[in-house]
């Protein structure tokens, strides 16, 4: 057996010309098999693609053609022989003189892991999640999780590029951002925890250091909604500034998206082609136009949808709303009864907090929020005791920050895989995600 990987098939289909053929070994696995009489074709893949090898009956000794016959799709193997250019279709092929199975498959799945059938399909929920772990060999599904790893890759490149530091925040943490049900507890040491909804608190008190802050990493949701947007483990792009106010982070934001959504088209078009869905352009058009709370819910009511003041919009009313926009836009001015209690009040409607909602276009919901957050111990005390937490001990380490010169600070905090969905116009955020931990489900694998 081959001690480790010299050809990947991308190389090969590079390399193949076809003039001349080459020696090649390649390891990988078995994607499909076809016998035809005296000649067996099989197609063999790894993480690059795959590439048809044929086997004739008059090269190969019996006891290696018997192994072939018998193999299961997604046997780990040793293929070795000629590459070349097909005569007849023009494509790259190996004209097999060696094989060996590596490992065997002993399991079969109906359909074969890297067929071609649609992964999005409702009756195939079920097997996609209970079988993740085998799946994850889709060519679909791998071209989105290389999309997702690419949108992590020009994540972070923009937050270098605009001095944005890094900052790594714990996942464990004394204090929930809303309240104690709406998270996941657990004892860790005979010690009280939870599992952290929002870094928000940490990269406040971060961005009294270094001004300019961010966050990528796990969040957790102790809720059960079953929405197409919500996970129980879902990743969490915050990021915080020192100085500033909610123009300043709607203007940061929007050249935020409209830069993450012309690199993702620019250098995800193969992940596009393979998975069906066509580069989303409204991201890139800013300034987004903007609708405030009020005006959404006198909209909404005049269509007769049950909400008033003070009521929060939830994805119904998102995706009416969004039919009068053809591309992302704003919802400002939250009322501060739905708003966790770090957020500014609006001095000119204290009704209001100030934060906006940058809800996506084609009725993909939410894909983020900002916010000019509280720095006065004043206001902060107000919020507070609004919320039922003045008391709680929990949150002295968020009452000192502001009680240590905090200077005005703005906020913003995105889902990753919202965002993933929305700009792969995909159904649903689990398949944005390698291993989905959705409500109502347990978690497994």
């Amino acid at each position: 057996m081959p001690k480790s990987k010299t050809h990947y098939v991308r190389d090969l289909l590079d390399s193949a010309v076809s003039e001349s053929a080459l020696q090649v070994t390649l390891l990988g696995w078995i994607k499909s098999k076809r016998n035809h009489g005296s000649i067996t074709f099989f197609d063999v893949a790894d993480s690059t693609g795959s590439i048809q090898a044929i086997v004739s009956n008059q090269t190969l000794d019996t006891q290696t053609l018997n192994k072939i016959k018998a193999v299961k799709i997604e046997s780990a193997v040793s293929v070795s022989g000629l590459l070349k250019i097909s005569n007849l279709s023009k494509q790259a092929e190996i004209l097999v003189s060696d094989f060996e199975i590596i490992n065997p498959a002993k399991l079969e799945t109906s359909p074969y892991v890297r067929s071609d059938f649609d992964i999005f399909d409702a009756k195939f929920t079920d097997l996609m999640l209970r079988q993740r772990h085998l799946y994850i060999r889709n060519p679909k599904v791998m071209a989105i999780l290389r999309f997702r790893s690419l949108t992590m890759e020009i994540i972070r490149r923009w937050f270098a590029k605009e001095n944005f530091l890094e900052f790594d925040a714990p996942i464990l943490v004394p204090a929930p951002l809303y309240d104690d049900r709406t998270a996941i507890d657990l004892s860790v040491h005979e010690n009280p925890a939870f599992l952290s909804q929002c870094a928000g608190f940490y990269l406040e008190a971060a961005s009294q250091a270094f001004e300019k802050v961010y966050n990528m990493a796990p969040s957790f949701r102790g809720e059960e909604s079953r929405s197409k947007r919500h996970l129980s483990e879902y990743w969490h792009v915050k990021a915080e500034i020192a100085w500033g106010d909610i123009e300043t982070i709607i203007n940061i934001v929007e050249n935020f998206i409209s830069y993450l959504n012309a690199s993702l088209n620019e250098e995800g078009e193969e992940y596009f082609s393979i998975i069906g869905s066509k580069p989303r352009t409204d991201g890139m058009k800013i300034p987004y136009p903007r609708i405030s709370y009020s005006e959404a819910v006198n909209h909404l009511k005049r269509l007769n949808f049950p909400i008033e003041f003070g009521m929060s919009i939830g994805s119904k009313e998102e995706d009416e709303l969004s039919k009068i926009f053809k591309s992302p836009f704003w919802l400002v001015g939250i009322p501060r009864a739905v708003e966790p209690f770090p957020y500014s009040i609006d001095q000119s409607d204290k009704r209001l907090t100030i934060v906006a909602d940058l809800i996506a276009s084609d009725g993909y919901g939410e894909l983020l929020g900002v916010a000019e957050k509280i720095f006065s111990s004043s206001m902060l005390d107000e919020r507070m005791a609004e919320k039922n937490k003045s008391l709680d001990e929990r949150y002295n380490f968020v009452r000192e920050v502001h009680d240590f010169g905090c200077s005005p600070h703005i906020a913003f905090g995105m889902g990753l895989e919202r965002a993933i969905r929305w700009f792969l116009s995909i159904p649903h955020v689990r398949d944005t995600i390698p291993f989905p931990r959705v409500a109502g489900r347990s978690f497994y694998p």
